[in-house]
């Protein structure tokens, strides 16, 4: 008698496992799986070449500086601010869960995190230092030249053992965890009303057609301004500027929706403030619909639900420069 209820209970607990299975695949959005890093030494020198600012000509910007992981991986500009305090020309996409993109950059250029780490350092407008240049200055670092030989067991620095390092740490950072995700995973409880109807809508108006997957978007190119045109003064051209090809002029990455409400401003001009601004436009461009108060406001109660938990780590202790060290000067 108790082997027969023992077994109708890991049943049932077999059963409501299912359940939640088949309901989480059902829906265009899956949940955000923690990620188990292969190979931690590599993912702590990542980490430290992401907060480095001497990877810059000027010793002050690091990758952090666009994609501050204090502020959802972004920073919280129109566009950024690059080298000699240039006006970058498009809006920094947030580096979290960034792994899951189909490719790197608004206009896809780069084809995975790897690639996309080295461009930011050589761009002239953006960190403005030479890849030579960097692998130089870490050479002069005896706790660098420790750190790289641990980790790719040679006593020669490059920059594809500099990129693939921090490649390696922004793989770590995705965002599992949110209530929408609780959801998914069969807590009907996770969302309000207002929440759960604006869900509801964000499917039936075809959001879901470019947002979907666990990333909520990132995995496909699509064009700005389907029904209508978009208005903007901004010189990005999507990308066109990588195929050159007239029919992908304004056609972007997809950007991700997870975290949204830290992300702002929106689009890749940065031309939406809020949330309830991007969705309006959205609307009107991507859906053809025309979203009332009470329709705009659930979404964006829907869209706060996909924050999940943040990176959370100790804050790396860079090695100090010798007196081999380049000397940076930053107003030069």
């Amino acid at each position: 008698m108790m082997m027969r209820k023992l077994t109708a209970s890991l049943l049932s607990v077999g059963v409501m496992f299912m359940s939640v299975h088949v309901f989480a695949a059902n829906e265009p959005i899956q949940p955000i799986k923690p990620v188990k890093p292969e190979n931690a030494a590599m993912v702590e020198l990542g980490k430290m070449l992401f907060f480095d600012t001497r990877l810059s000509k000027s010793g002050f910007i690091s990758c952090n500086s666009c994609h501050n992981l204090s502020m959802g991986g972004t920073d919280n500009l129109k566009t950024s601010i690059g080298h000699k305090w240039q006006q970058g020309p498009i809006n920094a996409p947030t580096v979290l869960n960034a792994s899951m993109n189909l490719a790197q950059f608004w206009d896809g250029r780069a084809k995975d995190l790897k690639e996309q780490a080295g461009g930011p350092i050589a761009n002239p407008g953006e960190m403005a230092f030479a890849h030579d240049k960097v692998v130089a200055m870490l050479n002069t670092i005896p706790q660098y030249k420790d750190q790289f030989k641990k980790v790719f067991n040679s006593d020669k620095i490059d920059i594809d053992g500099v990129t693939t390092a921090i490649a390696a740490f922004e793989e770590t950072l995705v965002t599992p965890g949110s209530r929408f995700d609780k959801w998914l995973e069969g807590d009907k409880e996770a969302l309000t009303k207002a929440e759960s109807d604006g869900y509801a809508l964000f499917k039936s108006a075809g959001c879901t057609k470019c947002h979907n997957g666990p990333a909520v978007g990132g995995n496909s190119f699509e064009k700005m301004g389907v029904y209508k045109p978009y208005e903007t003064e901004s010189p990005a051209i999507g990308r066109m500027d990588v195929t050159g090809k007239e029919e992908d002029r304004f056609v972007f990455k997809v950007p991700t929706l997870r975290n949204v409400e830290l992300t702002y401003p929106y689009f890749h001009d940065g031309g939406a403030a809020t949330l309830e601004e991007a969705v309006a436009i959205m609307g009107k461009l991507q859906v053809n619909r025309e979203f009332n108060k009470e329709e705009i406001a659930n979404i964006v109660a829907f869209l706060k639900t996909l924050t999940g938990k943040q990176p959370d780590f100790k804050l790396p202790i860079l090695p100090p420069s010798t007196n081999e060290t380049h000397r940076y000067e930053p107003f030069d």
